[in-house]
């Protein structure tokens, strides 16, 4: 197979793990740490009300879409109502009705939130938003000539649509002007202004809506109106106290429908009153649910749908693949010579019960022992298969006997080592002997050393909560791995134990005529 197949795959399996990862990252809002934390807030609507005689009826419009923010709970708390949501195009409302009320009543809908990304959001949004152009009532004179004057200078002023509905939006917010004054006789409040504004703009066939929604701040927080303005091309958002331009980050949607937020029938005297809490809480369990409200599929084909058992043996099975590629680098680049080629990674994960000096402690122990019970098996002449089983055995009262002896003395951590694989020390105690048979004592010892280096290397690796993190929620990074070994798998070149071993044939340029000088 040539390179370029090889390079291709390696460029393509990275770019797909790179990618998933990014798009799970940024766009999943999945945390790179352990224990992050993020911005929660709590938003309740409270509706008190006055009933008249026989049935009651509380329409509230509520959250259905809201640019840079995910609703990830709703609670709706009315006692003795029945409850009935209406949801059309970019509305939504919750109808709340009663056949007999006495006394004040109180209605809640409460909402948790977490932030998301606003710009994927807020261009949704605004594709859904039809640019309708509502034709508002003839104004009376004198207030037609004054709205006529108004927007005919505004016009002299500006240079687009937006500049325009900027100006108009700047001189009501300033009062500035008489017939700024005479347009607003009568229409107190920020809500009258925002409608007037948009009748004016409707006038001249620029169309406008006016929304509603909420400035995140802990505390009390009231029901501000923005002015939606589209150019033909796109909508703008309009501050109507600043005449300022563009979507504020705080800022949460409430609603976009043209009727009014709370309608209580034969009541006018209701109230609606807002306030805010943030806390914070789990990034990672935020992300989940966040995930669920937007595709619950996400979830249930990953690795976050398995019972939480299972997850705690995938989170160490996923880092198996992290240390046997530390192992790859080890021995392909480094030329640290070990025994077997995974049994490195085996005794890593069974460091992670010992801790890593008693781990190391313990296996000194135990495999020195056995090999002093191997020599001796061996005077006896025995085949493969049985001496494996004899070795088996003293490996399994080996361990035995330190548990019984560290229990005793008080060392917890000597409990531990019947986790080790009893397999995986037997073959250990079996490869070392027949290395020390068939290459002498010092390398076998070079090998032993060797291979508790990588495993040591590989625990600490793959004990490291934040790695171990990543590769559990972000599985996509195994990818890159195997990405990295395929790159690695064609390497022949020197490793770094040569450059020393050789380090006397780079000293002398020339070492084949040295001989023949010294000679002369």
């Amino acid at each position: 197979m040539k390179k370029t197949h090889l390079y291709l795959l390696v460029l393509l399996t990275a770019g797909m793990g790179l990618a998933a990862t990014l798009y799970k990252w940024q766009v999943l809002q999945f945390p790179l740490r352990p224990n992050a934390e993020v911005e929660v807030w709590t938003i309740q609507a409270h509706v008190e009300y006055r009933p008249r005689r026989g049935p009651n009826t509380v329409t509230l419009q509520v959250p259905k879409e809201a640019p840079g923010f995910t609703v990830v709970e709703e609670r709706f708390v009315a006692r003795n109502y029945s409850k009935l949501e209406e949801s059309s195009g970019i509305s939504r409302a919750v109808q709340w009705a009663t056949r007999r009320a006495t006394g004040a009543q109180s209605l809640y809908y409460r909402a948790t939130l977490v932030r998301a990304p606003r710009a994927d959001g807020l261009a949704a949004f605004h594709e859904r938003l039809t640019p309708e152009l509502m034709m508002p009532e003839p104004l009376p004179e004198p207030e037609a000539t004054a709205a006529q004057t108004l927007l005919d200078n505004t016009r002299e002023r500006s240079a687009d649509v937006l500049t325009y509905a900027r100006e108009l939006v700047r001189q009501f917010a300033q009062n500035d002007g008489e017939e700024v004054a005479l347009l607003l006789e009568g229409r107190d409040g920020t809500e009258a202004r925002a409608q007037l504004i948009a009748d004016l703009l409707a006038a001249r066939n620029i169309p406008a809506r006016v929304i509603h929604g909420l400035m995140l701040s802990e505390g009390d927080a009231v029901l501000r109106p923005w002015l939606m303005v589209h150019n033909g091309t796109r909508w703008y958002t309009l501050d109507l106290e600043t005449a300022a331009e563009g979507w504020p980050r705080d800022l949460f949607l409430w609603s976009a429908d043209a009727r009014p937020t709370l309608v209580v029938d034969g009541t006018p005297n209701a109230t609606l009153s807002f306030r805010l809490g943030r806390n914070l809480a789990d990034a990672m369990a935020v992300a989940e649910r966040r995930l669920e409200v937007r595709d619950a599929n996400l979830v249930r084909y990953s690795l976050l749908s398995l019972p939480l058992q299972t997850q705690e043996v995938y989170r160490v099975l996923m880092m198996v693949p992290i240390g046997a590629f530390i192992m790859l680098v080890l021995r392909n680049l480094v030329g640290l010579r070990t025994f077997g080629t995974f049994m490195p990674v085996l005794v890593a994960l069974a460091f992670r019960d010992t801790g890593l000096i008693a781990g190391i402690a313990l296996f000194v122990l135990v495999v020195g022992a056995g090999l002093l019970a191997r020599f001796y098996l061996e005077r006896l002449r025995l085949l493969l298969v049985p001496r494996l089983t004899a070795v088996l055995i003293v490996v399994v009262l080996l361990m035995a006997l330190v548990s019984v002896l560290s229990n005793r003395l008080g060392i917890e951590v000597g409990l531990s080592v019947a986790l080790f694989p009893m397999v995986i020390m037997a073959m250990t105690i079996e490869r070392m002997s027949v290395a020390w048979e068939e290459r002498g004592g010092g390398s076998a010892m070079k090998d032993g050393i060797g291979t508790l280096i990588v495993a040591a290397v590989a625990y600490l690796a793959m004990s490291w909560p934040p790695l171990v993190h990543i590769v559990f929620v972000f599985p996509e990074v195994l990818l890159i791995l195997f990405a990295g070994t395929l790159l690695l798998g064609r390497y022949a070149g020197y490793r770094l134990t040569e450059l020393l071993r050789f380090r006397a044939l780079a000293n002398d340029p020339d070492p084949i005529a040295a001989p023949s000088r010294e000679a002369g």
